[in-house]
């Protein structure tokens, strides 16, 4: 059995897009609020790499930007890697949902568009026109067209 954790904060960096948009990462910033004897201040902020995968990477990359308060809800891995002999050591937050945390600002939600299966088709193949690559349906092409 895994253990989710359920981590709010600040998207400290851009999402920064890889694989042809299948990952997507960003470092999520939390910093606790301390009250001492002359008042609250800000603690440590505690870093922690928040990664994506598939639509989710997906729909990260195009809702998320610097400074947004987000609430993430995924299971901590422990990346380990050797250079120059060195063992190297990274906590990650691989995400199974992220959204804006609503008690900081609003939002407004867009579900992405249902393909049938024609477009489903369409959609292997890499757009050629510029509405294509806007992420226009076929009917919406036409229309345009029109």
């Amino acid at each position: 059995m895994e253990a989710q954790v359920h981590v709010t904060g600040y998207a400290g960096t851009e999402v920064e897009t890889r694989g042809n948009g299948t990952v997507s990462a960003f470092r999520l910033a939390c910093t606790p609020r301390i009250k001492t004897k002359s008042g609250w201040s800000d603690g440590n902020t505690t870093w922690i790499e928040v990664a994506c995968f598939r639509t989710l990477a997906q729909h990260v990359a195009q809702s998320v930007r610097k400074g947004d308060p987000v609430l993430v809800v995924g299971r901590l891995r422990t990346n380990v890697w050797e250079k120059d002999g060195q063992t190297h050591e990274k906590l990650v937050l691989e995400a199974d949902l992220v959204g804006h945390d609503l008690n900081r600002g609003t939002s407004a939600f867009r579900r992405p568009p249902r393909l049938t299966a024609t477009e489903s088709q369409e959609a292997v193949e890499p757009p050629t026109d510029e509405t294509g690559a806007a992420g226009l349906s076929a009917e919406e092409r036409a229309a345009q067209a029109a």
